[in-house]
């Protein structure tokens, strides 16, 4: 049976680009551009030329090679014509293949945003989409506020999307513009629309404010839409778009959609997915989402004992998809709560071969039990975990000793009478029988010893030159400037590979140094590198 065709448009780089936090450089856009491109998504839409000198220049030249580079823009403004329309011409002579104009739909927003008439506004739709086409490109319309113009007055919604259709628009966009709209009305909506406009020539743009972007999506396609928007990761303002990070996934791997539909993501980069979102985050200086659907590191993570067993015996007890369909992996937790089950399955992950008779793994579930009774706590500091397991088992190699480490923190006038705070930390080894010390400043006491530790490790400092701290969490444990603290610390390489590592402590300082030296162990563990001979 031939599958209908559903489209892919990402407007991460336009729609995605107004969430808080998020700034792209021309540089950024053109390595995104090129992920998506790879990724095999239909549209990439780049951003609003003419708006910004970045999107100016982005849209000098075209920035993919499979998808259809997308510029986006307003119809043409009510009293002006054509060739005195500024934002419209520079739409016109951008390096796309597309254009999406976001035309206003609710006849309220027409009269208070726009201050024109509902016939200038149609009107303004229809030479819109009639330029661009006349230019060679293919012409879309985001139907802004479609859902609650329809509600408001169905007429005049449908009259915009049927000018738009009707003057050569390849897609009439309808936009949840708002978030807060609920799936059942999604899809009567566009199953009514599309008793007016082919149902291959609808999409829908929605967004997250009620936490349902991905699922009104998935209910505009039951209605009858063929064209999805959204973003990777889900990023856009206010709470997002529909994440398509989510909705490639489930279109590609549940039969309620991947029997009826295919789309441009063939097998091969859908398990390229988690690295694909993981590499996203970077860009953009954020800490992935471990609860993320599909991609996040706690996807396929189990922790209670009773699920471990299952797993162990079937994987599909716990798991709707197969983790490695996305290129995540299963990881069972090590915990207070795992029993051996857990324990034996995170060591084969990891790659540690023991027997499961052997009494060492009673003595290994004891300590973790011990240790996350005082605090530590494994499943989030897999770094942490392999080096315990493999001292407790025998092969952690001891590449140096700490003699000792100082800090202080010195808050002065600067040489301009500004008021500055400065942490010098002083740290002691002994790397293969030779003593070093070495001192640094930074701008906290973590960020001095950070520095200081990895200043000079001697034979080993080659390994750990590319290393850098991405992300620093405290947590205190209980109450008062007493409290035991829990330090998690991230820590990349330069393959792009990350880790976490733990300490606990009731001085933040020394829960931090913990922490370091477990990021800076696990690198020479996985590295291969050889004890330091005297």
């Amino acid at each position: 049976m031939t599958k209908e065709r559903l489209y892919l448009f990402d407007t991460t780089l336009r729609d995605g680009a107004q969430t808080n936090g998020v700034d792209f450089s021309v540089e950024d856009k053109v390595l995104i551009a090129g992920m998506l491109d790879a990724l095999g998504v239909d549209y990439v839409e780049g951003g609003y030329p003419g708006a910004n000198p970045t999107d100016t220049r982005f849209f000098t030249e075209k920035r993919t090679a499979r998808a259809k580079f997308t510029a986006f823009g307003m119809t043409k403004r009510a009293g002006v014509s054509l060739s005195n329309d500024p934002g419209l011409n520079t739409l016109l002579a951008a390096a796309s293949d597309a254009i999406c104009f976001v035309a206003k739909t609710w006849d309220y927003q027409v009269k208070v945003a726009l201050g024109a008439t509902e016939a200038e506004n149609l009107e303004g739709i229809r030479q819109s989409v009639e330029a661009a086409v006349a230019s060679g490109k293919e012409a879309l319309v985001d139907c802004e506020h479609f859902f609650d113009g329809y509600k408001a007055n169905p007429t005049y919604a449908l009259a915009c999307a049927r000018t738009a259709y009707e003057a050569g628009a390849r897609w009439i966009v309808l936009c949840e513009t708002n978030g807060g709209s609920l799936p059942e009305e999604v899809e009567r909506i566009v199953r009514e629309v599309a008793k007016v406009i082919p149902g291959d020539h609808l999409g829908v743009h929605a967004h997250n404010d009620t936490e349902q972007a991905v699922a009104n999506s998935l209910a505009a396609v039951r209605g009858g839409a063929r064209q999805i928007q959204g973003t990777l990761n889900g990023i856009g303002e206010r709470c997002g778009n529909a994440n398509l990070t989510s909705i490639i996934p489930t279109l590609m791997l549940k039969p309620a959609y991947a029997d009826q539909f295919e789309i441009g993501v063939t097998r091969e980069a859908l398990q390229g997915l988690t690295a694909l979102s993981h590499r996203f985050d970077e860009i953009v200086n954020r800490a992935p989402n471990r609860q993320a659907p599909y991609v996040g590191a706690s996807a396929f993570a189990t922790k209670a004992g009773i699920h471990a067993s299952a797993i162990v015996k079937d994987p599909s007890t716990y798991e709707h998809v197969k983790p490695e369909s996305v290129g995540n992996h299963r990881r069972v937790l090590v915990s207070d709560q795992a029993g051996r089950s857990n324990l034996l399955a995170e060591l084969a992950r990891l790659g540690i071969p023991v027997d499961k008779t052997d009494r060492r793994l009673d003595a290994l579930l004891s300590e973790v039990k011990e240790r996350e009774a005082v605090g530590y706590s494994y499943e989030g500091a897999d770094a942490s975990f392999e080096l315990l397991a493999r001292r407790t088992l025998g092969n952690v190699p001891d590449f140096f000793t700490v003699e000792s480490f100082h800090v202080t923190v010195e808050r002065r006038f600067n040489a301009v009478g500004k008021q500055i705070s400065v942490s010098e930390a002083v740290v002691k080894l002994i790397v293969g029988g030779e003593r070093l010390l070495t001192v640094e400043e930074g701008n906290g006491p973590v960020n001095a010893l950070d520095r200081a530790l990895r200043k000079d490790l001697g034979v080993y400092q080659d390994i750990i030159a590319g290393l850098e701290l991405i992300d620093y969490k405290v947590r205190i444990l209980n109450g008062g400037t007493e409290a035991v603290t829990r330090v998690l610390i991230e820590t990349r390489d330069e393959t792009g590979e990350s880790w976490m590592t733990i300490g606990v402590s009731e001085n933040v300082v020394d829960a931090s140094f913990e922490a370091l030296l477990d990021a800076i162990i696990y690198k020479l563990v996985r590295a291969g590198a050889k004890p330091a001979t005297a």
